[in-house]
């Protein structure tokens, strides 16, 4: 230790750092604008806890020193801890930024030394307080340990986009661009980039194209996608820094003579192949070696597939540095683009984004429907059509896509509805169908559970599919933020992958999904986060239990190259095995024939490597915590009368992540008020609706102790009771509602009964009226 260790041991942390840490790295010549200080690592995971509504943040992973080499390549992490603890005491925790950012050297000190850890060659080292190595000392061995060549040099002097529009990279995204840069200057024409869903794929692809182009090592590049909206939203979104050189091709409109004057060329696979799957569309705009590079985004769907109509295209550009981007690399007998494009460079899964706080978690809500499993007709059954109905047990693989069960539809569509009702109505939510013709079923059910605000909002719901031309039209306005409505999008595969719905807070799962890889895209429609906006987490609503999926290893697990691929499989579009086709008459059975309903209903929460955190009966779970706060109905019966404000009981309900108004709809009991409902469900005791107990209070006499504008006030309080529930009367708002205008302002509504302390009074005066001795229903 030093000679004044007195003193330095009664030093922070942060003055270690402003003391003997900073001056040391700066004495070493390290350039000003390569130290970063408290780098941001990761936002700390949001996490939803067992038995709790409300999502709360971990603490954020901040690096006290990252050390880089021209703003591009991260060279050092740099862990800093007072004098009280060892020179090596940050090492672990130095290390593990390094290794997650990229970094190949991590530092500890505590004002007395660095302890070094050079991860190139796996030794450790304390090294004097004025001997920290400089820049270029580093710089140096990380470039003979890397063997870096010219190109590599140079592109990593090529600095990353920044500007007031344009948001820094993340960890993951440098990696990403970082370790693609490396990969091309190293000569490697085939590129496959894995991120899950949510981590900005495009962002990352602008970074690599603006790196490249800025150092003239491409010239012209191709980023192909299979959808119109995957290619417009990278243009006016990330890519639009470069719109000076970009330009969408229009295959029927172009010429020769003037294409050739862009950079960035933004192209749908189908309009380049057309419908003949030839050549010519292309061959006559380009020459084989127009494009140097050719970003494929999207990959998995299945662009480099032996059997792709579009692989065509990737094979007449085969001079080209092509780069494959996908959230679910792909390697079954049936497809694969680990085949073509090879391992990924990068990877950072789904687990990773919720674990960093960068993607949104999630707790699955599961519905086990009566006839889920097994439902068979009666002999000689008809379906509503009058045809015979075929002889078989029927599940859930077959409802829909076999025969249709209306009554099955239409509790699907009931039980989204009390969802959104219990929680919020205007939460953006996609039902995934098995078809077209199931979305629209889906829709129409939906409209009509819905038709308070549908016939306000007609856009309320819509179908949103590849055959609806005037569904696809809203698709923009139901994924933009700042518009409200669609609300609610019924689908079957459009919605399923690529489309950037960040506002998406409850995703049905009403389709059976045999695909590990369909089944990650569509969760990954609901991982986007923004917190501005509210949204934090989402939820899965399954019908199918499709969510068993979660407990396949395969769930974000490592990808496994399947020795059995052949590329002269056949596949469907999904990339897996084609599914079988739907029968040339599909039976319709209405609720005569067949009556659907819930017989049970759990929560799971899931951490992110899917293992299960909390699973349970959501009565069962409700009786149990009200037992344990309330261990008697005389008990709680008492509590209740006792508080103040009867909102805090509910509060502490929602801290339990038990929604009151949700499990009333369930049962169909929304007019119960919530203290007859607590007796009910914890101590078996029969319910009183607000109505009848705003009744009791009118026979009991109890308004007669007032006249004039008091009793008036107090009956419309009463009113307000009987349709909206105890707390809407608790509330600080209440005498400033239209109904009590009539009345003047608060102030003068409280001069009635003689001012504040005389209102407060008759108010408690009609809670005790309301609830009278306490009693519940007999």
């Amino acid at each position: 230790m030093a000679e004044d260790s007195v003193q330095l041991a009664d030093l922070s942390e942060e003055d270690i750092k402003l003391q003997f840490i900073t001056p040391a790295i700066q004495a070493a010549k390290w350039d000003f604008k390569d130290i970063r200080m408290e780098y941001s690592i990761s936002d700390g995971m949001i996490k939803l806890k067992p038995g709790s509504n409300k999502a709360y943040r971990d603490t954020p992973k901040k690096a006290d020193y990252v050390l880089f080499i021209n703003g591009t390549i991260p060279l050092a992490v740099v862990e800093a801890k007072n004098n009280k603890k060892s020179v090596s005491h940050g090492t672990q925790q130095a290390k593990e930024y390094a290794l997650k950012i990229g970094a190949p050297f991590a530092y500890s000190s505590n004002g007395d030394a660095f302890h070094e850890c050079d991860l190139l060659n796996g030794t450790e080292k304390d090294i004097p307080l004025n001997q920290f190595p400089s820049q270029t000392e580093l710089y140096e061995r990380f470039k003979q340990s890397k063997q870096l060549n010219p190109l590599q040099e140079k592109l990593i002097k090529e600095p990353f986009c920044t500007g007031a529009n344009i948001k820094a990279p993340r960890y993951y995204q440098r990696n990403a661009v970082n370790a693609t840069i490396d990969a091309i200057a190293r000569g490697e024409d085939r590129i496959l980039l894995a991120l899950a869903t949510g981590t900005g794929k495009t962002y990352i692809a602008f970074q690599i194209v603006h790196r490249l182009l800025s150092a003239g090592v491409k010239k012209r590049i191709l980023y192909l996608a299979d959808r119109n909206i995957l290619v417009d939203q990278s243009i006016q979104q990330d890519f639009a820094p470069l719109e000076k050189v970009t330009h969408k091709i229009h295959v029927a409109s172009e010429k020769p003579e003037t294409i050739s004057s862009y950079q960035v060329y933004f192209a749908l696979y189908q309009q380049l192949v057309g419908d003949s799957g030839e050549e010519d569309h292309y061959s006559q705009l380009f020459s084989p070696d127009f494009f140097d590079l050719i970003i494929v985004d999207e990959c998995h769907r299945g662009s480099a597939n032996n059997d792709s109509q579009w692989k065509c295209i990737l094979e007449y550009f085969n001079s080209a540095t092509q780069i494959g981007m996908t959230a679910t690399p792909k390697e079954t007998k049936y497809a694969s683009n680990i085949s073509y494009f090879g391992e990924p460079v990068y990877t950072y899964s789904l687990k990773d984004g919720i674990e960093d706080g960068f993607l949104a978690p999630f707790k699955v809500i599961r519905y086990k429907i009566n006839i889920g499993d097994e439902w068979r007709p009666v002999a000689g059954q008809t379906d509503k059509n009058g045809q015979i109905i075929e002889d078989r047990i029927y599940n859930n693989s077959d409802y829909d896509y076999n025969i249709v069960i209306e009554s099955r539809t239409e509790i699907v569509a009931e039980e989204i509805t009390k969802y959104l009702k219990s929680t919020d109505r205007f939460a953006k939510t996609i039902v995934f169908t098995p078809t077209e013709d199931a979305a629209e079923r889906m829709r129409v059910a939906l409209v009509n559970l819905n038709s308070d605000i549908v016939k306000e909002h007609p856009d309320y719901v819509v179908r949103i599919t590849g055959s609806d031309e005037i569904g696809k039209g809203k698709l923009d306005y139901f994924i933009a933020v700042s518009t409200q409505f669609p609300v609610i999008a019924t689908t079957s595969k459009l919605l399923s992958t690529g489309v950037d719905t960040k506002m998406v807070k409850v995703i049905v799962l009403d389709e059976m999904i045999g695909s590990m890889t369909e089944f990650k895209q569509i969760i990954g429609r609901g991982t986007r986060l923004l917190e501005s906006e509210g949204k934090t987490n989402f939820v899965v609503l399954d019908f199918r239990n499709v969510s068993r999926m979660f407990a396949d290893p395969k769930w974000d697990g490592p990808v496994e190259v399947d020795e059995e691929y052949n590329p002269e499989n056949k596949r469907g579009d999904g990339g897996e095995i084609t599914p079988p086709q739907p029968p040339k008459y599909k039976p319709i059975v209405d609720k005569n024939g067949c009556e659907a309903r819930v017989e049970q209903k759990t929560v799971s929460i899931y951490d992110p490597n899917g293992k299960l955190l909390q699973v349970e009966s959501i009565v069962d779970y409700t009786k149990r915590n009200i037992k344990e706060k309330f261990t008697s109905l005389e008990g709680f019966i008492k509590e209740w009368r006792a508080s103040k404000k009867k909102n805090s009981i509910r509060e502490f309900f929602f801290d339990k992540g038990i929604n009151l108004e949700e499990l009333k709809a369930e049962q169909n009991l929304s007019d119960v008020d919530d203290f007859d409902f607590i007796c009910h469900i914890a101590f078996d005791s029969k319910t009183k609706t607000r109505k009848e107990r705003a009744n009791s209070v009118i026979k009991t006499g109890f308004l007669d102790k007032y006249s004039g504008v008091a009793r008036e006030i107090l009956e419309t309080l009463l009113d307000n009771y009987a349709s909206n529930g105890i707390y809407e009367i608790e509330s600080s708002e209440i005498l400033t509602l239209p109904q009590f205008m009539k009345f003047g302002k608060p102030i003068k509504i409280a001069q009635s009964f003689g001012g504040i302390q005389g209102y407060n009074q008759a108010f408690m005066e009609l809670e005790n009226a309301i609830y009278g001795d306490g009693s519940v229903g007999i």
